[in-house]
């Protein structure tokens, strides 16, 4: 079972949220303010937050200056996971991946299993590494995006987390690049 090592320092991670949505705004982003909420809660940074259409460019263009930023850390997006014409967010950043991370997506739907059932395999959560910068894409809904951070992120985003977790890979992220 996981557990935090208390003898190590906690390091906060530089966190970026982008709402993929047609209709939301910030006053109505409920996904977006979870997941803020939680991770500052947990510690972290809130170091950047906005809206974009379902729309694989524009997507990809938010996605794309963060991943460039040093400053950011992670990118976690929310919405357009789904299966329906407008669902493009996997399409936007596994273009950008360099490497793809199969456990999220496998976890965050086996965990979902437990809560909606088989309509789980609606959700193509995804997640992988673009220019040594965690991006996980998430379902629309709040209870998708606190599922994903309480059951998954609030762990594999503490360097104390053990066996092992993504912050401590963070710096041999960009090891192809040298």
């Amino acid at each position: 079972m996981p557990k935090i090592d208390d003898t190590r320092p906690f390091l906060a991670v530089n966190i970026a949220i982008l709402t993929v949505s047609d209709t939301r705004q910030a006053q109505d982003d409920r996904s977006g303010t979870a997941l803020a909420e939680r991770l500052t809660a947990a510690g972290h940074r809130l170091a950047a937050r906005t809206i974009v259409r379902d729309d694989v460019a524009a997507i990809r263009a938010q996605v794309q200056a963060w991943i460039a930023d040093p400053e950011i850390d992670v990118v976690l997006t929310t919405g357009g996971t789904g299966v329906t014409g407008r669902d493009v967010t996997p399409e936007a950043v596994e273009a950008l991946f360099e490497k793809t991370i199969p456990g999220f997506g496998e976890l965050f739907r086996w965990l979902s299993y437990a809560k909606v059932g088989t309509s789980t395999i609606q959700s193509r959560a995804t997640a992988g590494v673009a220019n040594g910068t965690y991006v996980f894409a998430l379902p629309g809904s709040p209870s998708a995006c606190r599922d994903a951070w309480d059951d998954i992120l609030v762990f594999q985003l503490d360097n104390r987390h053990r066996p092992c977790n993504l912050v401590e890979l963070m710096p041999r992220l960009k090891e192809h690049q040298r």
